[in-house]
């Protein structure tokens, strides 16, 4: 819109009779004097500089009963046009710069406004004393480059305007992200690091003293509401919480910002976006929204996104203020090609620039024109004033003049003739020496590349402490290198001595190693509850988000902090469970000896004849088996004694209970027999004892072999049955197999059952039927009970059950067979006599 203006106005512009004329020539007021203004300098080449020299003031008044204002006062402020005067006449008196070319200077004040900037602009690009662009006439300079200073917007609208002459526009200014754009701003250099480089130095700044529940506030403007959009998610991404986030102005009421600070009072750090025009304001804005809060109220920390130092120090409204962070860029050092002070007389304005107001005809606007009209003294006297060299100005201009003496020394490559070399460089063919970007190494700034192609810089962190009675002191307290934040102790060991600890911005403790943290419903993230990790899982740092399961084989300790490793157990011959077994397994192994040695002893004895004394000493072995078989399942499992062990086990008790089942048979078919006409007697006899334990042990044969085929049992390890061991263990393999096995095992278990219960009552002498049947009973009471057991137990406590079992069964089988006979034996040898036989028979 102001450029449209411009145009409107230079529209007024009429030529009459051939030559133009004003049509509202203006009137030249006395408060106009000393602006606008412009400095020149004659050299080969012009660089035109503009420069905010106009700076607000931030004194705070009272103004129409507002409490505070930020009163901005206009000031020509000529040290701040100094430095590149300086910087260009001490870049021409190096000759290892620029060979036989000097630069010239043209320097402007943008006054904080679009309008000046289009005028000053205008004036620029025209040649001439007119500001008529493209009109050449009077003075040509032959324009280098255009050096920004000025603020973000402007920045905007003059890439705009020179962008048309393709004049390169380097600025060393924070500006806008817009203006990176090469398609839209193709001849826009920025030589300053990019807008936000300080975002990511807050960030771990929040994160390093945990500083997780913050507050952010932005002025009341487009940049500030940018922030918030950009800055916002950052800070979500790193888990920080902004539970404050509000745009002031001077005007916005502080009531909503009095409830929020109300309601989450552990705030004690704020990220303030702000320019030095409107820091005051928002630290007023906060003052007298803390003012209504009761008290006491806990000193505030402000990290503000600042720039160089703090325009006030030391102020009433920092009663409330803790602490100010801000930023400064570092610098590498001093180039010594130059003197790092340049002495100045203090009228050097009036003694080497020629100063008047000039009005021509044809112009719209009286400038202040200064020309040089003699070199600046670099060496005063006594009393001259001390000037610095600004290295930011200097360090832009010596990039600017290295390209320069690339574009030419490329060129007399190119061109064979001299009077072809000594041809103007224009603007436009500068840019591909500028894009080299190789202004990191002539900056006096700490500036690298990174993996974008853009300007980083490191930087310092200064801290401004407040202390009663607004004394306060200022430390460097760290700094932020290649992307990584660095904390000077000394620092807080400092604010320790002084009784000034750093506040904490938490919404609760961290939770300790071992803890978890869980959200609360309807809070922040960063409010939550500590709960211990679930089993199996630890967390080792503080503030976990989620615990760590533990490998398979190791387990967590009993805070859960640290994964140890399981301990590798088994069903051992050392420990006491393993002892017990074994013990009464060789008892009972013993005991089976014994039997049968008395069987062999009275082998002859009308007991031991009884029922069938082959299937006795059948039985007797297999139980013997029975009973060492049980070691099997003790000790490490190998692979050996995973196949065998439950092979070994339902074999020999088939053999046994098919012993059982002929034993039971036998009684039957020798009552049987004893009726007249009965042919049962041609069934009696080995054969038949021998057809029933071989068949019945055939078929338990054939489904082992038949397991074994398919999917044998192997050595396994098992995990997770108990905490904090590794068991070992054998896997069945086909655990439908081995319920095939028990279930073939507990069919023949059940019709010897049947068939002993039908025959108990047959009469006879030493009628083993009854004793079979309770035998029988007991047999089928362990292995019924098995099932429910072993399904219900895990680990090694699974093998405790089937020895247990094993043993149990077999001590069954030979308690209630074999014990009666021999304590008629052993106790009563007066009952084992064919005598006795034959009158029982008899009866």
């Amino acid at each position: 819109m102001d450029l449209l203006f411009l145009l409107l106005m230079l529209g007024l512009v009429q030529r009459n009779s051939g030559r133009p004329r004003s049509k509202c020539p203006p009137i030249l007021k006395q408060q106009d004097r000393g602006k606008p203004w412009n400095y020149y300098g004659p050299g080969d080449y012009i660089i035109t500089v503009f420069e905010t020299a106009t700076n607000p003031s931030l004194e705070l008044l009272q103004f129409n009963g507002a409490r505070y204002i930020s009163s901005p006062t206009r000031n020509s402020n000529l040290a701040g046009m100094q430095p590149y005067i300086f910087v260009i006449q001490a870049v021409n008196k190096n000759s290892q710069l620029l060979h036989n070319l000097t630069l010239g200077y043209s320097i402007h004040d943008n006054y904080l406004s679009t309008l000046a900037t289009s005028d000053a602009l205008l004036d620029t690009l025209s040649t001439g004393e007119v500001n008529v662009p493209n009109y050449s006439c009077g003075r040509k300079d032959n324009i280098l480059a255009l050096l920004d200073g000025a603020k973000r917007d402007i920045s905007i609208q003059m890439s705009t305007l020179v962008g048309i002459y393709k004049v390169p526009q380097i600025t060393c200014s924070f500006v806008s992200e817009v203006l990176s754009d090469k398609r839209q701003f193709p001849y826009f250099y920025r030589m300053a690091p990019k807008d936000g480089i300080q975002y990511p130095a807050i960030i771990q700044l929040l994160l390093h003293f945990r500083w997780i529940l913050i507050g952010l506030f932005a002025s009341d403007t487009e940049k500030g509401e940018n922030f918030m959009k950009m800055f916002t998610p950052m800070l979500v991404r790193n888990g920080i919480c902004v539970v404050i986030s509000q745009r002031f102005s001077m005007t916005a009421p502080t009531a909503p910002l009095r409830d929020g600070m109300s309601k989450w009072r552990r705030v004690n750090v704020f990220v303030f976006f702000t320019d030095f025009s409107t820091m005051m304001d928002g630290i007023r804005h906060v003052h007298f929204a803390l003012e209504g809060l009761p008290q006491p109220i806990e000193g505030k920390i402000w990290i503000i996104t600042l720039f160089g130092g703090l325009p006030v120090k030391s102020h009433r409204l920092y009663e409330y203020v803790h602490s100010i962070w801000n930023f400064y860029i570092q610098e590498r050092g001093y180039d010594d090609t130059f003197q790092p002070f340049i002495f100045v007389e203090p009228q050097f304005q009036n003694q080497s620039f020629h100063c008047s107001f000039s009005k021509h005809i044809l112009s719209v606007k009286v400038r202040r024109r200064c020309t040089q009209k003699e070199p600046l003294e670099s060496e005063g006297k006594r009393n001259s004033d001390k000037y610095r060299i600004d290295y930011r100005a200097f360090s832009v201009i010596k990039t600017l003049a290295h390209a320069l003496n690339a574009a030419y020394s490329s060129r007399s490559k190119r061109k064979k003739k001299k009077w072809l070399v000594a041809l103007r460089l224009q603007p436009w063919q500068l840019h591909p020496f500028l894009k080299k970007n190789e202004f990191c190494n002539f900056s006096e700034m700490k500036m690298y590349v990174d993996q974008n192609g853009d300007l980083i810089a490191d930087l310092h962190i200064m801290s401004l402490f407040v202390f009663p009675e607004e004394n306060y002191i200022e430390e460097q307290t760290g700094s932020f290198e290649r992307q990584r934040l660095i904390i000077s102790q000394d620092t807080l060991s400092l604010l320790k001595w002084l009784n000034k600890s750093l506040p904490q911005s938490i919404c609760v403790e961290n939770c300790h190693p071992g803890f978890v943290k869980w959200a609360r419903e309807g809070e922040p993230v960063c409010c939550y509850d500590c709960i211990p990790c679930p089993e199996g899982t630890i967390s080792t740092q503080e503030d976990t988000q989620k615990c760590t399961k533990c490998p398979d084989d190791q387990y967590p300790t009993e805070d859960r902090v640290q994964c140890i490793p399981k301990r590798i157990t088994f069903l051992s011959y050392e420990e006491h469970l393993g002892i017990i077994l074994v013990s009464f397994a060789l008892l009972m192994f013993l005991t089976t000896g014994f039997v049968l040695i008395i069987f062999l002893k009275y082998l002859q004895t009308p007991i031991v004849k009884a029922n069938n004394r082959e299937l006795s000493f059948i039985l007797l072995v297999s139980l013997f088996l029975c009973f060492l078989s049980s070691f099997l399942f003790i000790g490490q499992p190998r692979k050996a004694t995973c196949l065998l062990r439950q092979t070994v086990f339902s074999i020999v008790f088939s053999v046994a209970v098919s012993s059982v089942l002929a034993k039971t048979i036998t009684v039957v078919l020798a009552f049987l027999a004893t009726k007249p006409g009965n042919r049962v007697r041609t069934w009696l006899g080995k054969s038949l004892a021998n057809s029933i334990i071989f068949s019945g042990s055939a078929g338990q044969i054939f489904i082992c072999a038949l397991w074994l085929g398919i999917s044998p049992p192997f050595p396994d390890s098992d995990l997770h049955s108990q905490p904090g061991e590794i068991i070992l263990q054998c896997n069945e393999g086909s655990v439908t197999m081995f319920y095939v096995v028990l279930g073939y095992m507990c069919f023949l278990a059940a019709i010897c059952f049947t068939v002993a219960f039908v025959a108990r009552n047959l009469p006879g002498a030493f009628n083993e039927a009854k004793l079979i049947t309770f035998s029988m009973l007991v047999f089928c009471s362990v292995w019924v009970s098995f099932l429910p057991s072993y399904l219900s137990t895990k680990g090694k406590s699974m093998v405790v059950v089937q020895i247990f079992s094993i043993l149990a069964s077999s001590a069954g089988l030979l308690g209630c067979i074999f014990f009666p006979k021999c304590y008629i034996i052993i106790l009563r040898p007066d009952l084992n006599t064919k005598e006795h036989l034959m009158i029982k028979v008899g009866n």
